[in-house]
């Protein structure tokens, strides 16, 4: 029986026919110059831009970074934002943060752990939030980890506060609190929109770091492409309706376990879904209206991209892009009517799946020669050029509790020990695989344009549900509700969970108790839709 809050770690122990990922206790740190760091954390966004291979997204400004950077295809987080936030700032899974939901303060709640840009000011760096980078409220004490991790306090830009209020105006004129929500700038109160003030802020201290004899650690959040899609509307010309193609599964999977799916409650309480009249719980959205739903994301998407362009852009200007690393991720991806659903909330790769890219200077890409620009701002609206195709790709899977030993060894700082099991008690280790190894391309074998190492490497991710089957809160359970844990890895070749009994008194998982299973391989069934666990369907099928 595993030890209270160490399901996913006894998971992986029990499933002795899984390749198991191990790394050298004796492994070297990294040895560079002190290095700057810009962390981007995009909020929802899935891997859907050029540099991943889609061919329908514009996102040219993160193309370009991709095309300096090593770019890893297969990076995996946790399937909602606060839980996934913490666990990858931490460095620990969600069984060790012990947060499932948004309603605990992990210092208090599970343990006094170090975060990224902790250990950084702790070793001489000044270090910077912006945006959404913690999870506001109290899952990072309502001062998104402050002071703990931040050399100054943190900045949220003063327009987020009307993110979720009525200033969508629709077909009849009037305001309304929409999903679909593209607006003028001009119009919406303060005349501006929240990435566009975090964005000003972040180049605003980039300016003053710049004289700086201190090293800076700058984290930026972004909130689009997430819910409401509040866009400036002129980004929906770049997506025309009648070349918006639907999902490629756009039904409830017939070997789908009720308890995998996700209802996509948050969606339907926005005014303009509301009107649809859509069955709950599986739905299905009128085709019309799916469209415009992958419309909205993908201009949420290109708006988002022309932020990163600025600051990265900015980052040039200063003549600072030569002694910083950038690395953007995102908390976890969203499904755009995959299975039926839409929204995040699960364990497929469509919910789990992330960007991750790491621009080291000299590194995985050369220096730029005097007067040459690494990031000159592309603009979006410009006649296509060829796409930029990423530096280098690493096709292993790997999870983003590997970001906090891998920036710490790039940066040149000692890189934190494993953890041990339990680890509550120890306030600095990590529970993720250093990625360093990728960055030694001699030490790995190289085949053009990509990088990999043994098929050995495994991505964990877990999801809590209060039943069996489908309800109001299925997707956000409180930790009290929680009675079953999905519990899923994913290797190169395949996808297998299993939904086992769950007790949130004593964060205790009960293996012995299996409610379902699913079990995909990738390459014959890369978008997850036929469950063979145990060569069955995997349980009843969902009717709509």
């Amino acid at each position: 029986m595993p030890l209270p809050g160490q399901g996913l770690l006894w998971f992986g122990v029990v499933l002795g026919s899984i390749y198991a990922s191990r790394e050298s206790a004796t492994q070297g740190n990294w040895t560079t110059d002190a290095l700057n760091v810009l962390l981007i954390i995009v909020d929802d966004l899935r891997p859907s831009l050029g540099c991943y291979g889609d061919r329908l997204a514009k996102s040219p400004n993160i193309d370009q970074l991709a095309s300096h950077s090593l770019l890893f295809y297969n990076a995996f987080a946790q399937a909602v934002c606060a839980p996934s936030r913490v666990s990858f700032l931490t460095g620990r899974r969600p069984d060790t943060t012990r947060l499932y939901d948004f309603n605990s303060y992990w210092r208090v709640h599970a343990g006094n752990f170090s975060t990224i840009p902790q250990y950084f000011k702790e070793n001489g760096y000044v270090t910077m939030s912006v945006g959404k980078v913690f999870h506001p409220g109290i899952s990072s004490n309502h001062s998104d980890d402050s002071p703990y991790s931040w050399s100054v306090p943190p900045y949220h830009p003063s327009s987020e506060k009307y993110e979720n209020t009525k200033t969508c105006r629709g077909p009849d004129g009037e305001l309304h609190a929409n999903l679909l929500c593209p607006v003028d700038v001009a119009d919406v109160p303060e005349g501006t929109l929240p990435d566009k003030q975090s964005t000003e802020q972040a180049i605003q201290l980039l300016t003053k770091m710049k004289t700086s004899a201190e090293p800076f650690f700058l984290a930026v959040g972004y909130h689009k492409p997430h819910i409401p899609f509040r866009y400036p509307k002129e980004f929906q010309k770049l997506y025309p309706l009648e070349n918006i193609p639907l999902a490629p599964d756009p039904q409830v999977p017939a070997g789908l376990p009720p308890v995998a799916y996700n209802p996509w409650m948050d969606i339907r309480e926005r005014e303009d879904v509301q009107a649809l009249n859509i069955s709950v719980p599986y739905g299905p959205v009128p085709v019309d209206f799916q469209r415009k739903i992958r419309q909205s994301y993908f201009a949420s998407v290109s708006y988002m991209d022309t932020q990163v362009g600025r600051l990265l852009s900015a980052l040039d200007d200063l003549q600072l892009a030569t002694g910083t690393m950038v690395v953007l991720t995102s908390d976890h991806g969203w499904s755009l009517g995959e299975h039926g659903e839409w929204a995040k909330y699960s364990n497929f790769d469509v919910s789990t799946r992330v960007p991750l890219m790491f621009y080291v200077p000299g590194r995985t890409a050369p220096l730029p020669e005097a007067g040459q620009r690494l990031f000159p701002y592309v603009d979006p609206f410009a006649p296509a050029s060829e796409l930029l195709e990423p530096g280098q790709s690493v096709l292993d899977p790997v999870e983003l509790v590997a970001l906090f030993p891998t920036l710490a060894g790039l940066a040149g700082l000692h890189v934190p020990p494993l953890c041990p099991v339990p680890s509550f008690h120890v306030e600095l280790c990590r529970e993720g695989q250093s990625l360093l190894k990728y960055f030694r391309s001699s030490s790995v074998e190289v085949e053009p344009g990509l990088l990999g190492g043994p098929r050995e490497s495994i991505a964990y991710s877990q999801y809590p549900r209060p039943a069996d089957s489908p309800q109001w809160n299925s997707d956000k359970p409180s930790l009290k509700d929680i009675k079953v844990m999905g519990y899923s890895i994913r290797t190169i070749d395949y996808r297998y969970t299993v939904w086992v009994s769950f007790d949130p008194r004593e964060f205790l998982a009960n293996f012995s108790e299996v409610h379902a299973g699913e079990l995909y391989f990738v390459d014959s069934d890369p978008w997850q839709d036929h469950n063979v666990y145990n060569g069955s369907q995997g349980g009843p099928s969902p009717r709509h």
